[in-house]
């Protein structure tokens, strides 16, 4: 009697199209991936997929950028391919960009075989050791059959509790071997089931102090944006009249253009809103930090407030500052506790009348426009004219503050800031990521010279891969920002400032792309209207003069270490001595 093997239930499979077949149960839709030795497999089975589209970046950091881009702007995570070696570790500044904001992101990395690895084999390196510091969990594959639930296991890491980035390195031998296809998939890691729900004792605690409260102000940060909290912020908000200040991630969280809206606190932020948190009686803080761009003098921040603070990582809750009410939780559902619970409004109507006359009395100001152009009227002027649907990503500089002062969000993940890790060369690769998940809405990046120059390679991807992003660049021949420092902390001494000029116009030719250079004032409105009316990517260059401190600084502006009464204002004024002459100190 002869025994025949049943060659059909025994389906073999390689580990490279277990990773895309993978993926694409996981819901991929895009990939950032730059291929090389020790991913090229990959390449060759995604090639095959109807599912997941590759984008080929001009730079493994774009990718990751790009990746980030994508999650920021949609909520789902963002995943990132680059081979072994020098592929890996140019995605390191994007995976800790995604660390620091807590942005979903899956980073895979192609690794030389494994019985190469330790052996200082051609473009190894422990990328997996690199990068612990940078990620939320990692993985090194060692098992063919384990790639579906790696995978698996990433993306629920990824885009649970607090998000952040997973990196998974897929040796060069695991991704070749061919195996009988089996997909299993489960998720029980220990310490990543993330309680949600907030404890009913400490909402209790924390409804008693907001009815309490004769000055509170509601402190909001990225983990709303991370937890889809917006909507819940706004009916707690509309039920207890109280006035809300964002941190950098936060912008968007809450209607800005709200009357209880007090915009960006912090560094750079409204003189209003850092008067605010710092008089209030009880600041409930949601989904933030407390990173020193926001408090300066830890020890003098909110000094004389109660704090309630809301966040899902327990980890963050009492690292910077001791608060009263702690609350691990979910930033959605903690506020629909709140609301739900609360049943008389705050008697507050004399704070909110106080905050309402400091808004108007600090309001944000910068110099009239003659000849030459302002670029804070840029980017006014671009508010006004882009659909209101428009998506804004921005490198790191003055442009990326004064996009945060002046455009005016109103919804969450319409702005694309690189916050917490403050990486240069951000922008046009994470607008291209947010293009790519809507193709049909406009997606502008608002980018200083410096900054644009970090990732201009990706002009190029815009070109080729058909990618209509706007990026209006701030031109002013210099580092803005480190020149702006050089001016308030070492009188005036510019040292390794000056890039030169540039003609990102000729550059955006070059390319293949429409571009176009403008340098007076009365070209802004009708350059911003070809830009935005064009079908396909642009590149505005619009040049200005960097000029002394009353014109081209960034303000408001509180120098590290220093209190909010230390703020430098836009006339030069710090405002303790101007509050002083008022007798409101």
């Amino acid at each position: 009697m002869t025994v025949t093997k049943n060659k059909e239930a025994e389906k073999l499979i390689k580990g490279q199209d277990l990773i895309i077949k993978s993926l694409e149960e996981e819901g991929v839709e895009f990939i950032f991936g730059y291929p090389g030795g020790s991913s090229m497999n990959i390449h060759q089975s995604l090639s095959a997929s109807k599912k997941i589209r590759l984008v080929l970046p001009r730079h493994e950091q774009g990718a990751a950028f790009a990746a980030s881009g994508y999650a920021r702007a949609t909520g789902k995570t963002g995943v990132c391919l680059a081979t072994s070696g020098p592929g890996a570790t140019n995605l390191i500044t994007g995976i800790m960009d995604a660390k620091m904001d807590s942005i979903p992101m899956v980073a895979l990395t192609g690794q030389v075989p494994t019985y190469s690895m330790g052996m200082d084999a051609f473009q190894e390196v422990d990328i997996f050791g690199a990068t612990l510091p940078c990620v939320k969990h990692s993985y090194l594959v060692k098992n063919t059959e384990d790639i579906p639930a790696i995978i698996h296991e990433a993306f629920q890491i990824a885009n649970s509790g607090r998000k952040g980035p997973v990196l998974i390195d897929l040796p060069k031998d695991i991704q070749q071997r061919e195996i009988v296809s089996s997909v299993k998939k489960t998720f029980s890691r220990k310490g990543f089931n993330t309680p949600l729900e907030p404890a009913k004792s400490q909402v209790r605690k924390a409804i008693k102090l907001i009815q309490e409260a004769k000055r509170p102000i509601v402190y909001a940060g990225g983990g709303l944006r991370s937890l889809e909290a917006s909507q819940e912020l706004k009916r707690f908000i509309e039920k207890t009249g109280i006035p809300v200040t964002t941190t950098l991630s936060g912008i968007g969280c809450f209607p800005e253009e709200h009357k209880l809206s007090l915009h960006m606190l912090g560094m750079h932020g409204a003189i209003y809103a850092n008067m605010a948190i710092n008089r209030a009686d009880l600041v409930l803080a949601i989904g933030v930090r407390f990173d020193d761009c926001v408090t300066r003098d830890i020890g003098a921040f909110c000094r004389d407030a109660r704090i309630i603070h809301v966040d899902v990582d327990a980890s963050e809750i009492n690292k910077i500052k001791i608060v009263h009410v702690p609350i691990q939780g979910d930033a959605a559902l903690t506020l629909k506790a709140f609301s739900d619970e609360i049943k008389e409004e705050p008697q507050i109507k004399p704070w909110v009348a106080e905050v309402m006359k400091w808004k108007k009395e600090f309001a944000f100001s910068y110099p009239v426009p003659t000849d030459a152009i302002v670029p804070q009227h840029v980017i006014i002027k671009l508010k006004e004219l882009a659909p209101n649907n428009s998506i804004v990503s921005v490198g790191i500089g003055q442009h990326q503050m004064w996009t945060a002062q002046y455009f005016r969000f109103q919804t969450p993940r319409s702005f694309i800031c690189s916050s917490g890790f403050g990486a240069m060369g951000f922008g046009l690769p994470a607008a291209m990521g947010a293009q790519m998940a809507y193709p049909h809405r406009t997606v502008i990046d608002i980018d200083g010279d410096g900054s644009f120059l970090m990732n201009i390679q990706e002009l190029q991807t815009l070109k080729t891969e058909q990618i209509p992003v706007k990026c209006v660049v701030l031109n002013n021949n210099h580092l803005g920002m480190a020149a702006q420092w050089d001016d308030c902390n070492n009188k005036g001494s510019r040292e390794h400032t000056y890039l030169g000029e540039a003609n990102f116009a000729e550059i955006a030719d070059a390319f293949g792309l429409k571009g176009e250079k403008i340098s007076r004032s009365e070209e802004v409105e009708p350059a911003l209207k070809r830009m935005l009316a064009h079908k396909g990517p642009y590149v505005l260059d619009i040049h200005y003069p960097y000029n002394d401190a009353k014109h081209g600084h960034v303000t408001p502006m509180i120098p590290k270490g220093k209190t909010y009464l230390d703020t430098i204002m836009s006339d030069g004024k710090i405002l303790k001595d101007y509050l002083a002459e008022k007798g409101d100190l």
